[in-house]
């Protein structure tokens, strides 16, 4: 038996097939969405991988350049080389839409196109590997942006794939068994419904041909009757 109370009529019937044809329609949708969430979720895992073997590997090389000018500057000059920025930098977010996902896309943007103003520093009193440890870091933090974009993108790939997985699920073992169940169930009502009706039909056809005879056998009877009077 179904296991929601269903009314076992003819409209109830059409509207559940209706129910049932939608249901594996959209169930068929969202897999392959689901699919595709996935091989792009992959990508993105395989890309941020690589992102982050090379955030690590320019931070390492910063690392290193900022030791070697440590130690052939002295802390206050650095200090003071560094203490006023500039060059200045503006972010901006914008979105694009991966299978109805908004992934963002952050832009970096320096107030000047000058490269040379990253150095806040005169070169005269500063030594060169300060000036390569400026430009890796620049360089390391355009890298960083992109890795946090793919990082950001690959979490919300990951709850839009758990958020369609689970509707697979209602569909596929909730709502298209049970939409079916409650077909099967108002089918056999009908069916029964049906045989009940040509039963009670049969029934009066012979108790209409039973009145029949017994008015045709009285009429008879009659009818001999006054002929031998």
């Amino acid at each position: 038996m179904a296991a929601t109370v269903v009314n076992p009529t003819r409209m109830e019937l059409t509207r559940l097939k209706g129910k049932l044809r939608t249901a594996q329609r959209g169930h068929k949708l969202l897999k392959d969405k689901r699919d595709e969430l996935m091989k792009q979720f992959l990508d993105t895992v395989r890309e941020l991988r690589a992102l982050r073997a090379q955030v690590e590997q320019e931070l390492m090389k910063v690392h290193g350049s900022f030791t070697v000018a440590s130690a052939l500057m002295s802390g206050p000059a650095m200090e003071q080389a560094l203490m006023y920025p500039k060059q200045s930098v503006e972010l901006s977010m914008t979105f694009r839409n991966v299978m109805s996902v908004n992934v963002p896309e952050y832009h970096y943007k320096t107030r000047t196109d000058d490269a040379g103003d990253i150095f806040p520093y005169g070169f005269a009193a500063t030594s060169g590997e300060l000036d390569a440890a400026v430009a890796a870091l620049g360089e390391a933090f355009q890298s960083m942006l992109k890795l946090a974009e793919t990082e950001k993108t690959m979490q919300l790939m990951a709850e839009e794939i758990e958020k369609t997985r689970r509707r697979v699920n209602a569909l596929e073992y909730v709502v298209i068994p049970d939409t079916e169940e409650s077909i099967r169930y108002i089918t056999m009502k009908l069916d029964e419904n049906d045989r009940a009706t040509t039963t009670r039909l049969m029934k009066v056809k012979d108790m209409i041909l039973k009145e029949s005879l017994e008015e045709k056998r009285a009429a008879t009877a009659k009818a001999v009757e006054e002929f031998g009077g």
